[in-house]
């Protein structure tokens, strides 16, 4: 029998899994606990309702993510220097976290994120926008909205892992350099 810490987890990875999957609305607790193994009160003991389930999966995604970005950043180092430790942290991060990247990029504008999960967001946001108006400052990205060249990169890397995901391209080193060397090619500043 499951000790009640391994019931929390699966219950985290079942919604993770379903929320990324299927979105917020369609996913359901009674879907959640049968994907858990878990009785559908067993995830009320943990969690007041829907709401409070998936803002702290959010919260909790999110916080992860931009940990892993943040470690070890290299400040000093080039902007493609830095922009290589960012894909690297979005293929770490996809490697242990399956479904957490797609389910933060198709649910960071919801409407039932609360105050901390968008503030959380926010925050990782900054990461991001403070490295490509660095890139812009010193001419080595693209002089567009961050949010479209943030939008490029992840779109792109998502797509990428859907593939794998689902088989239809087999994942490689090679591949993978390739994927970033195509992502920075997007968004760096081409003279």
């Amino acid at each position: 029998m499951p000790t009640s810490t391994s019931k929390r987890d699966h219950i985290i990875h079942s919604a993770l899994t379903l929320f990324a999957e299927r979105g917020f609305d369609a996913t359901t607790i009674p879907m959640i606990a049968n994907d858990a193994s878990v009785g559908a009160g067993t995830i009320y003991r943990y969690f007041e309702n829907k709401e409070v389930l998936v803002n702290t999966l959010f919260q909790h995604y999110v916080t992860l993510f931009t940990q892993t970005l943040e470690e070890d950043y290299p400040k000093e180092d080039s902007i493609r220097d830095q922009f290589h430790h960012l894909f690297k942290g979005m293929i770490r991060f996809t490697n242990e976290h399956e479904h957490a990247l797609y389910f933060i990029k198709t649910h960071n504008a919801a409407y039932f994120l609360d105050d901390t999960s968008r503030e959380s967001f926010n925050h990782l946001l900054m990461i991001l926008q403070n490295f490509l108006d660095e890139g812009k400052e010193e001419k080595q990205i693209r002089d567009l909205p961050s949010k479209a060249l943030i939008a490029i990169i992840f779109g792109g890397f998502l797509e990428l892992f859907k593939l794998i995901r689902a088989g239809d391209i087999e994942s490689s080193e090679e591949l993978l350099a390739g994927v970033e060397e195509s992502c920075w090619d997007a968004v760096r500043h081409h003279s």
